[in-house]
């Protein structure tokens, strides 16, 4: 058994957005590919809670009609770094 610590998406944003940290959307994908990969980590959204998250993510772009969108990443996920404190000079 191993120490791993495994995120929980308990929204759709929240899974979305751990999708694209792991790089998930890094070729076009469509709807039905997204909620089919979410479905296989045991997140089962409604479509239209889907749709909105996807719709909102602004790390995210669309192309195509409606009923038939796909989605990729506008640019790749970087973890934000703790930056030192900076040190006041008198």
């Amino acid at each position: 058994m191993g120490n791993k610590i495994e995120k929980v998406a308990k929204t759709a944003t929240t899974a979305l957005v751990f999708l694209w940290e792991e790089g998930f959307f890094k070729a076009w994908k469509t709807v039905r590919t997204i909620d089919t990969h979410l479905g296989k980590r045991g997140n089962n959204f409604s479509p239209p809670e889907l749709g909105m998250a996807l719709m909102r993510a602004k790390y995210l772009t669309r192309k195509g009609k409606k009923g038939s969108y796909e989605y990729i990443q506008k640019y790749p996920y970087v973890a934000e770094s703790i930056k030192p404190p900076v040190s006041k000079r008198k």
